[in-house]
């Protein structure tokens, strides 16, 4: 039986599998390898794994499907969505919601037996308010402020010269740019924000009011727990409004603890 004793961790790349199915194969290979040295067992034990996989990107059912169907060296495998188990691990497993602001964004709850989404529909179309967000439209005001439509401030002027101060040099970056690469630009948002830059203040308002649009809809659904999480939600929590704030409870955990308790589970069952 699962005894809930931790025996080893490991950090490995990216695994979102809507950006690369097989990137994220090896980046769930790579973390376990890591994970199973840590703990002094050998890599032929993998076979005796429960693994639950959270994985950005499988809240899409093709790209769920398409994972689904990759021959994992586990002897049971559960693949789910990073947001359920940021939901679980918020909850420990109760009904409740979550708002994750990180590289991405998403409401995401666990409601009496059914689950719901708002948001999180990939960086191009959707993930408004997270640090891919905010990294994107600190540029495009970059660009804006080098047209001569806005004013230049602090922060355009010290996200300018990361680019030689050269605006096809942005365009060039942006062009081939992941995620997480434009999220690597937010905590300089953030930092600004709280400094009062005007451009800075205005994206972590912008920021602050599209986590209250997750939070409300997930509250119109009847969601009554909610909790903020994610790489973002500290600071988010100075831009939220006071309805927003007046509906989070403290995370019980992370995504971490909800796939470690889903595993479990799937563990328990098979064992039973």
């Amino acid at each position: 039986m699962p005894s809930g004793v931790k025996l080893g961790e490991a950090k490995a790349g990216p695994a979102n599998i809507r950006l690369g199915l097989q990137a994220s194969f090896a980046t769930i290979l790579e973390a376990t390898q890591g994970c199973l040295a840590q703990a002094g067992l050998p890599f032929r034990d993998m076979s005796r794994i429960t693994a639950c996989l959270a994985l950005a990107g499988a809240s899409e059912p093709m790209e769920l499907a398409a994972a689904q169907r990759l021959k994992f060296p586990f002897r049971h495998t559960m693949i789910t969505t990073d947001a359920k188990a940021a939901c679980v691990g918020a909850h420990h497993g109760r009904d409740g919601g979550v708002v994750v602001v990180g590289t991405g964004s998403i409401g995401w709850a666990e409601y009496r037996g059914r689950q719901h989404r708002v948001g999180g529909w990939g960086s191009v179309l959707s993930d408004e308010g997270s640090g891919a967000w905010l990294g994107r439209e600190l540029l495009v005001r970059v660009l804006w402020a080098c047209d001569g439509r806005i004013e230049k401030t602090t922060l355009l002027n010290e996200a300018f010269e990361q680019f030689h101060c050269d605006p096809h040099s942005v365009v060039r970056w942006a062009s081939k740019a992941a995620p997480r690469d434009f999220g690597a630009l937010a905590p300089l948002v953030v930092e600004h924000g709280w400094r009062g830059d005007a451009v800075g203040r205005d994206l972590m308002s912008r920021a602050g009011a599209h986590a209250d649009a997750l939070a409300m809809r997930l509250v119109a659904l009847g969601v009554d727990r909610l909790a903020l999480v994610g790489g973002l939600a500290e600071p988010m929590r100075s831009w939220i409004s006071a309805s927003t704030e007046a509906r989070l409870v403290a995370p019980a955990g992370d995504a971490l603890d909800g796939a470690l308790q889903l595993a479990r589970t799937i563990a328990e069952s098979v064992a039973a």
